[in-house]
């Protein structure tokens, strides 16, 4: 491979890891054509971008950054090595539990960079697909009822309008009526 492609490859690789602030490091190897094309699917369909990379480039990228957590990840680049980039924390996690719940044995977390974080090792699966879920869930939580209150208060205020004439009407068929009997 020449200089020139190793260093656009490495420029992209950077621009990722710049553009989504979560990664999980992954081993995909021994995966069938089947397998391998509903993993593609499903990243797809969770917003996870799937790139495969040479370890030594990405090695390269990681040093480019200067970011001395993300460092530590260097030792997880051996073998075959897959990237998922994110931007919801706990997606590749819930992804791959997902998968090995229907039978895969692949892909398997060599390491991540979630949240600022870096967790190193597949026994670090639990804790990223629970942790990040929970604090998204609590987050989104709050801002989806900062935005719903002014429309909940506006909506009781429309139904408290709404009795208030429906018991108008009700008093008014009532007077009619005793108009009609006297």
């Amino acid at each position: 491979m020449k200089k020139e492609l190793k260093g656009q490859i490495i420029e992209s690789i950077s621009a990722l890891i710049q553009q989504y602030p979560n990664f999980y490091i992954t081993d995909i190897a021994g995966l069938n054509a089947g397998q391998t094309s509903k993993l593609r699917r499903e990243c797809f369909n969770q917003g996870v971008v799937l790139n495969v990379v040479k370890n030594t480039l990405f090695a390269h990228a990681l040093k480019s950054i200067q970011n001395e957590e993300m460092q530590a990840l260097s030792e997880t680049l051996v073998g075959n090595t897959a990237i998922m980039y994110t931007e919801v924390p706990a997606a590749p996690a819930k992804l791959i539990k997902k998968l090995m719940k229907e039978g895969f044995t692949k892909p398997v977390v060599k390491g991540a960079y979630v949240q600022d974080c870096v967790f190193i090792g597949e026994d670090k699966l639990d804790q990223l697909a629970e942790k990040n879920s929970l604090e998204i869930s609590s987050v989104s939580s709050r801002a989806l009822c900062a935005m719903l209150y002014p429309l909940s208060r506006m909506l009781l205020k429309e139904r408290q309008t709404t009795r208030l004439s429906d018991q108008q009407q009700l008093q008014l068929q009532q007077r009619k009526h005793l108009l009609r009997l006297q």
